[in-house]
């Protein structure tokens, strides 16, 4: 299973390099959303205030998470889907998509960061629970958004049911999130966030182990 995890999410990697279009269209999204926000919110003043800046970089990290995730299923035609049902059991194929869009999440996260930090300021005095909160937060976002691409995959309206069925869940990760994020803003003891990166890693896991249970069950439809 490790084998077929591994191969798979090089394969992901190597498609994503290879069709370029994908990534540059979503670092685009994430620079120009910045940008914007720079111009409209006063930041060019110096009067966006820190709750600000941590709601808007994780509204924008989220949107950015939901562009990248969402075409896992929805890209694979009928075709590559048999193949794979054929060559991999269905608990590596979802362990590997929900690596590979961890990892892309978290890239495009630090890249908001930097780009942050460049244009609108680097408010954060802890930045190890910050990073730490980056993975946590790029780790939740991937597995709901993987598992509720898959359920959305076979059905018409994609776009409309992976909006419905992700909300619940996106909700208490985005909220924990913020709260460890500004406690890292405010140069908080670790102390203080230790509850909400248990919940936060406690969601990631049930999330995590739903999806790995319950996606043979829809991979064989």
């Amino acid at each position: 299973m490790l084998n077929q995890i591994r191969t798979l999410v090089l394969k992901e990697l190597t498609l994503e390099w290879r069709q370029k279009y994908a990534l540059n269209g979503i670092l685009l999204y994430v620079v120009s959303a910045v940008f914007i926000t720079y111009l409209s919110v006063g930041a060019k003043q110096g009067n966006i205030g820190i709750p600000t800046w941590n709601a808007l970089y994780w509204i924008i990290i989220l949107f950015s998470a939901v562009n990248a995730v969402a075409k896992s299923f929805v890209q694979e035609h009928q075709g590559r889907q048999l193949y794979y049902y054929m060559i991999a059991s269905p608990e590596a194929i979802i362990v590997s998509k929900i690596v590979y869009n961890a990892v892309l999440t978290l890239v495009l996260a630090l890249l908001g960061y930097l780009v942050f930090s460049v244009i609108l300021g680097n408010p954060v005095q802890d930045q190890g629970l910050f990073i730490l909160n980056l993975v946590l937060g790029s780790l939740g976002f991937s597995a709901c958004l993987t598992m509720v691409s898959g359920i959305a995959s076979k059905a018409s309206n994609n776009a409309t049911l992976m909006a419905i069925l992700s909300f619940p869940v996106i909700i208490p990760i985005l909220l924990m999130t913020i709260r460890v994020s500004k406690n890292a803003i405010d140069g908080l003891d670790w102390s203080v966030s230790v509850d909400k990166i248990v919940t936060l890693l406690a969601i990631n896991a049930i999330i995590s182990a739903t999806a790995y249970i319950l996606f043979p069950y829809l991979w064989r439809s």
